[in-house]
């Protein structure tokens, strides 16, 4: 098909921000959902807790060998590959009856065809466009992405209140069959390296070293000892890693990580920048929409209102922010973002209690999603702006893998900051709350259980309302100091934004 053809025509655009879309959206649209999901398939919080980080993860930790694959197989190739693998994915997620089989299509199949599609939609575009188009272009892709984001909690609160949580994965097979009947649209491209060039063992240590080191974050609220010993010997193999790709270069060979690039400092602060800002972003969600169903009793879709102001504050301020570094520099944007963060966090630190609303939380989310809206929208830029044409296809899957990764670990950390102050305060809560049942097992294990099912329908009618109360009181406290953590988060955000350099980045 004729370039000079294609790049008149929209459609190629079209079909990858779709596939943006709904990448995005799994990782979104199920928070809203879970005290269903852990009804609806007899499991609990935790399980659910860790299908949500493996997608993330799986998509993170196989992101670098993805962006290669792309210049051996080819863009095109490889994202219709990852489409087709979505589908399949989504399907099974649609029809599950068990966690297991919700973890096999979400979490894994999903996981592994967001990797494939991921680094070649922004490749496509760029290789379809030139000029002004493929700034547009570009642009468009980014507000999918978080119009995605936006819509994400809402249109999860919609299915699953009114419907099903398993339409909103059905919704997503009706887009990745559009389209994979449109694939025709989209440009060849060339491979530009072959398979020799694929670094095997780099991708299996690095995959390795991350599966390790999230699981062993999860494993926290469990068996504190063994999650430590996890945690390090996933950095030893991610320490392993780096070190052999950095022998593999000397050697004369294709890395499947260009070590060299970490010596760019906006590179390595931009892509620290990402990872902390969607940790907070994608665990917050979890701890507020766990909180609003499992305390306020929400529904799926009260809950999916009452959350939608952070993301659209993030998707308004995220679109702006371009249109503004024409008049103040990135990083000056992107200090002012984390204060306003910042402040968004400590406004909600005071929210969370028996007898909040929904109109109590939404200022405060709103305003932490409008911070949170500047620093992603221009981290990635000043995180590239060092970088040299041949380099940029590398440091674009440093920048990608920070930020999926980040949204694993934001489920990961935040949700194991909630439980382990949920679980560490059991005994003073009863002991204060409930003094009479200080020394009463059952009552504890009782307590225990509730959360461990998200106080579904089923636990709360068989439950006295001492257990619910003292449980809502756990977590009201629990969610306080989760803004807390998150508070401190941002405060690095914002002082790592003071050592960017943005002075070889043009003003409009």
């Amino acid at each position: 098909m004729n370039k000079t053809i294609i790049e008149h025509s929209w459609i190629p655009l079209i079909l990858v921000a779709c596939a943006s879309f709904i990448i995005t959206l799994d990782s979104t649209f199920m928070n809203v959902s879970i005290s269903q999901v852990v009804a609806d398939l007899n499991t609990n919080v935790t399980t659910v807790q860790m299908i949500m980080t493996f997608y993330t993860l799986i998509t993170a930790a196989f992101m670098l060998l993805s962006t290669k694959l792309q210049d051996i197989v080819g863009k095109k190739r490889l994202f219709l590959i990852g489409a087709v693998l979505y589908g399949i994915g989504t399907s099974i997620a649609a029809i599950s009856q068990t966690d297991t089989m919700l973890f096999i299509g979400w979490a894994v199949i999903e996981g592994l065809a967001g990797a494939l599609m991921t680094p070649a939609t922004v490749a496509i575009i760029s290789g379809t466009y030139s000029g002004q188009r493929r700034t547009f272009a570009l642009a468009i892709e980014s507000v999918m992405a978080a119009l995605s984001a936006a819509v994400g909690p809402l249109f999860g609160g919609i299915m699953t209140t009114f419907l099903s949580w398993r339409y909103g994965f059905a919704c997503e097979l009706i887009i990745v069959i559009f389209i994979l009947v449109m694939h025709n649209k989209i440009p060849d491209f060339s491979p530009t390296e072959s398979k020799d060039d694929l670094d095997i063992t780099g991708t299996i240590i690095s995959f390795i070293g991350l599966v390790l080191f999230v699981i062993g974050i999860l494993m926290m609220s469990e068996d504190v000892t063994t999650s430590v010993v996890v945690i390090i010997l996933g950095l030893f193999a991610l320490t392993i890693f780096a070190l052999f790709e950095i022998k593999r270069k000397r050697n004369g060979k294709v890395p499947l990580l260009d070590m060299d690039l970490f010596k760019d400092k906006n590179l390595r602060l931009g892509a620290t920048i990402i990872l902390l800002s969607y940790i907070v972003m994608g665990g917050g969600l979890f701890a507020v929409s766990l909180y609003l169903q499992s305390v306020l009793d929400l529904n799926a879709f009260n809950t999916g209102l009452t959350t939608l102001p952070l993301t659209l504050g993030l998707l308004i301020f995220a679109v702006a922010a371009p249109s503004l570094t024409g008049r103040f520099n990135h990083k000056t944007l992107m200090a002012l973002g984390s204060i306003i963060s910042i402040i968004g966090c400590l406004m909600l630190v005071f929210k969370f209690t028996i007898v909040t609303t929904m109109l109590d939380l939404m200022p405060g989310m709103f305003i932490l999603g409008s911070g949170l809206g500047f620093i992603m929208a221009l981290s990635t830029d000043i995180a590239l702006v060092n970088i040299p044409e041949e380099s940029q296809n590398n440091s674009s899957g440093i920048v990608t893998t920070s930020q999926t990764l980040g949204e694993s670990m934001g489920t990961a950390i935040i949700g194991i900051v909630l439980i382990l102050g949920i679980f560490a305060g059991i005994s003073d809560a009863v002991d204060f709350y409930a003094p009479e049942h200080s020394d009463d097992d059952q009552f504890h294990q009782d307590i225990f259980d509730y959360f461990q099912k998200s106080g579904n329908v089923n636990m709360i009618k068989s439950q006295n309302s001492k257990v619910v109360n003292t449980a809502n009181l756990i977590i009201q406290n629990s969610m306080g100091f989760v803004m807390v953590v998150t508070t401190i988060l941002m405060t690095i955000v914002f002082v790592l934004t003071l050592r960017l350099n943005d002075n070889s980045i043009q003003k409009e």
